[in-house]
This record gives structure tokens, sequence and C-alpha cells, in this order.
């Protein structure tokens, strides 16, 4: 397996009682492919205030697509702290239709290869060997912005989380 112990990581950190991180500046993206490797430390486990939420997938690094914003076209991996561990999830909006699966569990403290490719009309999801692909709605290279850690949905983060992130060739 491939690792990222060389490379230099960016420390985001989504602070307690936001859903955003510190680091999420606008940046066009055009490409056919994303591919980065992620850290997570203990800061990612974490309780919800609702129970029902503790299923709610998180985001992590990704890109709106097809020249549009993110809830109509993108693809991201989405994280979650569930069961006693860390989850990635496929996470994609496909002509504002929300699709997510599930790809793998994590090693906390453990850099992990992950990349997102853009294969004609679907996105393809890679990580530790792991494949899952979702529907996209358009072809050739993603054309659109970056898209950062951002937590929840219904709640906020419930304590500062830092995740660190190094984009790959």
């Amino acid at each position: 397996m491939e690792t990222a112990a060389t490379a230099a990581f960016t420390r985001f950190t989504i602070p307690k009682g936001s859903h955003y991180a510190d680091r999420s500046s606008l940046k066009k993206v055009q490409t056919a492919h994303l591919r980065f490797a992620v850290t997570f430390d203990s800061t990612a486990i974490y309780s919800t205030i609702d129970p029902s939420n503790q299923g709610d997938i998180n985001k992590l690094y990704g890109l709106s697509d097809c020249g549009n914003d993110h809830h109509t076209n993108s693809a991201r991996f989405g994280w979650r702290w569930y069961k006693n561990r860390l989850e990635l999830h496929a996470y994609a909006y496909t002509n504002k239709v929300r699709k997510s699966a599930y790809v793998g569990a994590v090693t906390l403290g453990k850099a992990t290869v992950c990349e997102i490719s853009l294969e004609g009309e679907q996105y393809v999801f890679t990580m530790d060997g792991k494949t899952v692909a979702l529907p996209r709605a358009c072809n050739g290279a993603g054309e659109g912005y970056q898209l950062y850690p951002y937590f929840g949905g219904d709640e906020t983060a419930p304590h500062n989380i830092s995740i660190d992130i190094q984009t790959l060739p």
C-alpha cells in the first residue's frame, strides 16, 4: 500500500460549534481524478446530541462537478464515527439527488490514500483497494470547485476536530 509519510499534510480544523473547516477557501478545480491522503486523530471520535444523527455522514474532501454547485452535482468522500469505528463513504449529488455508499473503515493516526475518478457517467471512489461507483450527470473532466471538510447536517462539531489532508498526484 502507498503511504504519504513523507508528504506535507495540511491540517483542517472544524471548530467546536461550527460546520466548516478553517481552511475552506474557494478554489476552482478541473480534473478527471482527485487523489489525496487523509489522517484522522482521536478528535474524530464524537457523539451527537441527538442519537439519530450519529449515522449522518460528514463531508471530507472532493469537488463540485458539471459546472454546478455541490448540491446539484458533486463527488466527495464522507466520514463518520459510527459503531466505535471511523468509516469512509462515497458521497455524491447527481442532478440534486444525494447518494452515498460505505467504502471502508480507517485506523486513527494512519494515513489512508483515497481517490475519486470521474469516468464517463460515474464517480469511482477507491480506498485501500476497495472501490465503489456512484452515478454522475456529465462526462469529461470534472469542472467546479474544491470541497473541504464539513461537519454535520443538523448538528455542529461537538468539539474541535482536526483532519490532516495531503493532495497527491
